[in-house]
């Protein structure tokens, strides 16, 4: 079978970059600071709008914010912030832009494990049952609240139970492919 043609998970199916993010990087383990920093961030900017709307704008994302490389954008400055909100290729929301460069600060200054380890310390093991279709797929757990939780603690902003959830699933620290999804296999 074609992998055009490979079944999939219904939400997967509508763009091309649906596709390609669903077959390539969503529910796969994703490890490595600036990779979870992104994802982060990005499920952030989402909130509200539509996840295909950052697929598009998500090499814009990558330029505009130095490659989600922490050290940079927490080095950000106002001069970064006003740069940002010009900028076409990201979403221009100025709390989320202010709440991405002080979420960098916050995790360089109070996650002395390292992001990696914190959110990944939040992934329930063993995972659980994949769902049988889309409609058993949750919106938040008990381990995305409790994330968000501390999170929040940590002084990180825009970074709720249902963000937290959709973080973990696009990181593969869940797997929601549903149950006749190829890559449920």
């Amino acid at each position: 079978m074609a992998r055009a043609d490979l079944p999939r998970c219904a939400w997967a199916t509508s763009a091309p970059e649906y596709i390609a993010y669903h077959d390539d990087e969503w529910g796969r383990p994703l490890h490595g600071e600036s990779a979870l920093f992104e994802r982060l961030s990005l499920e952030a900017f989402q909130s509200g709008l539509s996840w295909l709307i950052i697929l598009r704008k998500r090499p814009a994302f990558r330029q505009a914010f130095a490659g989600f490389d922490l050290d940079r954008v927490a080095a950000f400055d106002d001069a970064d912030v006003t740069r940002l909100l010009q900028d076409a290729g990201v979403v221009r929301n100025r709390a989320k832009i202010e709440a991405t460069i002080a979420n960098a600060r916050a995790v360089r200054a109070g996650v002395p494990e390292g992001l990696d380890d914190l959110l990944w310390s939040y992934a329930p093991a063993p995972k659980p049952a994949r769902p049988a279709t889309l409609a058993d797929v949750p919106a938040t757990s008990p381990e995305s609240v409790a994330m968000a939780k501390e999170l929040k603690r940590r002084g990180l902003r825009f970074v709720g139970p249902t963000t937290a959830y959709a973080l973990m699933q696009a990181t593969g620290m869940v797997d929601d492919h549903v149950a006749t999804c190829w890559r449920a296999g």
